[in-house]
C-alpha cells in the first residue's frame, strides 16, 4: 500500500555513493573508428563520466539562418552510435543486416574500438565492422597501438567475463534464472540500453525485433515474466529462497494445468461412455441415479445381459462334428460325379469326330473290294483279261482281292466299336442326370444343416460377447469414474498447495517492499523535479508485475506520461546503482528518448537534472550518454557534456563520413 506523504516534506532527489568511490565502476572513455587497421580514424570521440549528450540539430531557423535550405538531425548516426558502444560492450551485432551490409561495403576493412574502465581498469576493446574477424578486449591495453597491429583474436568473452565477475557477480544468473552456462551481463546490457525502436514504451521492454540485436532471451521475446525476473535480480530485489519458492509454484501450476485438462478429458469421455452404455442397456426411458448409484444400476443391468445370453442354447458340438463329415462326404460324392460328367462331355466330341474319319474310309475299301475282281492296268487301263490275251509286256502287278476285303471288314469293325462306344458314354451321361440331381440335393440339405448348427452356436456366442463387453464396458466406467475422483483430490490438493506458494511469494515481496521503496523513492524526486513539487510517483512490486504510477492532479497515462515513467524508473535505479545498492553498473544509454508529445520543458528538466546528479558528488559517480535531435539546454551545448554534433546532410558529417 503506498505511503501517505502528503502530509510529510517531500525528501529531495540525492545520491550517497559508497565511501572513496571516485569513479563509475563502469564507463566508456573513448569510442574509436577506423577505415582499416593502422589507417585514417574516422571518429575519435572522447566520453566522461557523468553527462554525454550526442546531438544532431535538426537545423531551426534561427540556427541556420534565413535563406538557408532546412536540414533534418534524422539518419546521422545517432542509434549506429549507441550500438557501436553496446558492441564493445558486448553485443553480438551492431546494426540490423541491411546496415550492416552497407557498412562492411563501404569499410570491408573497418574497425571500431572502445576504451573501457572497469573497476579503475581500462580495457582496450576491438571489434570488427567488415570482412575481418578479429575481436580483441584486454586490460590495460593500447587501444591504437592494438588497432593499428595485428595481434592474437581473444575475443570480446574476457571483457564480458570480468564484468560478469566484478559487478553483476555468478550468483545474479542463477537468482535471474538464466539457462545453464548464459552469462547475466548481456541481459543487464539490454535495460542499460534499450533499442530506440522499443519507443520507451514500457519498463521491461528492451530489444525490438526490427533492431536485429540478436539479445539473447530473456532480454528479448515476448514474455515478460522472465524479463522481470532477471530485473529484480539485478535490483538485489529477490532471493533465492524466493526462487526456489517460485519453482515449486510454477511447478504446481503446470501440475494443476494438466490435471485439469486430464479432467476435462475424463468428464469427456465418461460421459460419451454414459450415454453409450444407457443407449445399449436400454435405460433410456427409466429415469436414472446420480453417481455413484448409477454405477450400480449399469452393474445390475449388464450382469442381467450376461446371465439371458449364459442360458441361450450352445448347439451340440457332436451334432456338429456329424453334420460337418456327412457336408464333406456328400462334397465329395457330388464333385466326382461332377467330374466324370465333364470327362464324358469332353469326350464325346471327338469321339464322333473319330467314327466320322471311320465312315469316310468304308467307301473307298468297298470300291476297291469291287475292282480288285475285274482289274485293269493302271498304266494302258485296258482290262487284264486282254492283256494277258495280247501278251502286253507293260504291266504284270495285280490287286489282290483278299487282302481288300479284310482290311474293309477292318474298318467296318472299327465303325462298329466306335458306334458303341459313344452310345455308352451317351448311356452314362443320361445315367448322371439324376445322380447329380440328387447329389446337389444331398449337399444342399447338408450344408443347410451344418448352417443352422452353427447359427444356433453363433447367437449364442454373439450375444454372449455383447453382454460380456457391456459388462467390460462398465467396468471401465467404474474406473474412470474412480480415477476422475483421483484427480478431482488431486485438483483440490494441487490448488491448496498453489494456493500456500502464492501465499509465499506474497510475504518475500512484503519483504522486498524495502528495495522498491527505495527504488520508489528515487523515482517520486525524480517526477516532481521533471513535473511539479506535488507530484507523485511509485513503483510497487505486485504478482503481476511492476505497477508504476505518476499522479499530477490524479493518475497520468497518457502516451507521454509512459515515456516518461520509462525514463525516470531507469534513472532512478541508476542513481541506486551509483549507490551500490544493485548489481548492475551505473552506466545507462538513451537513444532519443523525446517520445510522444513530451513536453520541451520536461525534456529540458531531464538534461538538467542529470546534470544536477553530476553536482551531487565530488566527481560524477555514474555515466549517463543521451542522443538527441531536440536542442539540450543552453549550458549544455557545449563541453564536456556535448560530445559530438552529427547532421544528416551533409554525408560529411554523419558518423560514418558518408552516405551509406
Amino acid at each position: 500500500m503506498p505511503l501517505q506523504h502528503e502530509m510529510f516534506t517531500q525528501p529531495k532527489l540525492s545520491l550517497a555513493v559508497p565511501p572513496g568511490s571516485k569513479e563509475p565502476r563502469l564507463w566508456v572513455r573513448r569510442l574509436v573508428i577506423w577505415e582499416s587497421p593502422g589507417g585514417e580514424k574516422i571518429r575519435d570521440i572522447s566520453l566522461r563520466p557523468g553527462l554525454n549528450i550526442l546531438w544532431s540539430p535538426d537545423g531551426l531557423e534561427e540556427e541556420r539562418g534565413p535563406g538557408t535550405a532546412r536540414t533534418i538531425g534524422h539518419g546521422s548516426g545517432k542509434t549506429l552510435f549507441c550500438r557501436l558502444i553496446r558492441y564493445c560492450l558486448g553485443e553480438h551485432r551492431f546494426a540490423d543486416e541491411i546496415q550492416r551490409d552497407r557498412i562492411a561495403i563501404a569499410f570491408p576493412n573497418g574497425i571500431v574500438g572502445a576504451e573501457v574502465m572497469l573497476d579503475g581498469v581500462c580495457w582496450a576493446v576491438l571489434r570488427p565492422l567488415g570482412l575481418r574477424r578479429r575481436h580483441v578486449a584486454v586490460p590495460e591495453g593500447n587501444l591504437d597501438e592494438i588497432a593499428a597491429g595485428d595481434g592474437t583474436t581473444t575475443s570480446i568473452d574476457p571483457l564480458v567475463d570480468a564484468i560478469e565477475q566484478s559487478i553483476l557477480t555468478p550468483a545474479v544468473a542463477s537468482l535471474a534464472r538464466l539457462q545453464s552456462g548464459q552469462k547475466a551481463w548481456p541481459i543487464a546490457l539490454a535495460w542499460l540500453t534499450r533499442d530506440q525502436e522499443c519507443r520507451f514504451d514500457d519498463v521491461l521492454d528492451w530489444r525490438s525485433p526490427a533492431s536485429g540485436s540478436d539479445a539473447p532471451m530473456p532480454a528479448s521475446g515476448r514474455e515478460v515474466g522472465p524479463r522481470r525476473e532477471a530485473l529484480r535480480a539485478f535490483l538485489m530485489a529477490i532471493t533465492e529462497e524466493e526462487q526456489e519458492t517460485r519453482r515449486e509454484e510454477e511447478k504446481a501450476r503446470a501440475a494443476l494445468v494438466e490435471a485439469e485438462r486430464i479432467l476435462a478429458h475424463l468428464d469427456w469421455d465418461i460421459g460419451r461412455r454414459m450415454k453409450r452404455l444407457v443407449d445399449q442397456l436400454g435405460l433410456g426411458d427409466d429415469p436414472l441415479p446420480d453417481m455413484p448409484l448409477l454405477l450400480d444400476v449399469f452393474k445390475q443391468a449388464s450382469g442381467e445381459r450376461v446371465s439371458a445370453a449364459a442360458s441361450l442354447p450352445t448347439g451340440d458340438v457332436a451334432e456338429l462334428a456329424e453334420a460337418r463329415r456327412l457336408l464333406r462326404e456328400a462334397r465329395e460324392g457330388f464333385l466326382r460325379d461332377d467330374e466324370e460328367r465333364v470327362r464324358i462331355e469332353t469326350q464325346l466330341p471327338l469321339a464322333r469326330q473319330v467314327l466320322t474319319l471311320f465312315n469316310s474310309e468304308v467307301p473307298g475299301l468297298s470300291f476297291a473290294v469291287g475292282t480288285a475282281a475285274s482289274q485293269v492296268c493302271p498304266i494302258c487301263e485296258v482290262p487284264i483279261d486282254r492283256v494277258l490275251a495280247t501278251q502286253c509286256g507293260l504291266s504284270h502287278k495285280l490287286h489282290d482281292e483278299a487282302q481288300c476285303r479284310a482290311r474293309l471288314e477292318t474298318a467296318r469293325q472299327a465303325v462298329t466299336d466306335q458306334q458303341d462306344t459313344i452310345d455308352k458314354l451317351t448311356d452314362r451321361l443320361q445315367d448322371l442326370q439324376p445322380i447329380l440331381a440328387l447329389g446337389r440335393q444331398w449337399l444342399e440339405r447338408a450344408e443347410q444343416r451344418v448352417r443352422n448348427i452353427e447359427t444356433v452356436s453363433d447367437t449364442r456366442s454373439s450375444s454372449w460377447r455383447a453382454a460380456t463387453r457391456l459388462q467390460e464396458d462398465v467396468d471401465r466406467f467404474a474406473e474412470l469414474s474412480a480415477e476422475r475422483e483421483d484427480v478431482k483430490k488431486s485438483l483440490r490438493r494441487l490448488e491448496d498447495k498453489l494456493t500456500a506458494e502464492r501465499g509465499k511469494l506474497a510475504a518475500f515481496r512484503d519483504r522486498q517492499a524495502v528495495t522498491f521503496a527505495k527504488i520508489s523513492e528515487k523515482f517520486a524526486g525524480i517526477i516532481r523535479h521533471l513535473l511539479a513539487e506535488e507530484a507523485k510517483g511509485t513503483v510497487v512490486l505486485t504478482g503481476t508485475g511492476l505497477d508504476i504510477s505518476v499522479d499530477l492532479d490524479g493518475d497520468r497515462r497518457t502516451a507521454a506520461i509512459e515515456s516518461l515513467k520509462v525514463l525516470a524508473f531507469d534513472l532512478a535505479c541508476l542513481c541506486l546503482s551509483a549507490e551500490g545498492a544493485t548489481r548492475v553498473p551505473a552506466f545507462l544509454i538513451h537513444d532519443s528518448p523525446r517520445e510522444a508529445d513530451l513536453s520541451l520543458i520536461i525534456y529540458d528538466e531531464l538534461f538538467s537534472l542529470v546534470r544536477e546528479l553530476e553536482q551531487a558528488t565530488e566527481t560524477p559517480s555514474f555515466q549517463y550518454i543521451v542522443t538527441t535531435t531536440t536542442p539540450p539546454p543552453e549550458g549544455l551545448r557545449e563541453k564536456p557534456w556535448l560530445v559530438e554534433s552529427l547532421r544528416g546532410p551533409p554525408a560529411s558529417e554523419r558518423l560514418m563520413r558518408r552516405d551509406l
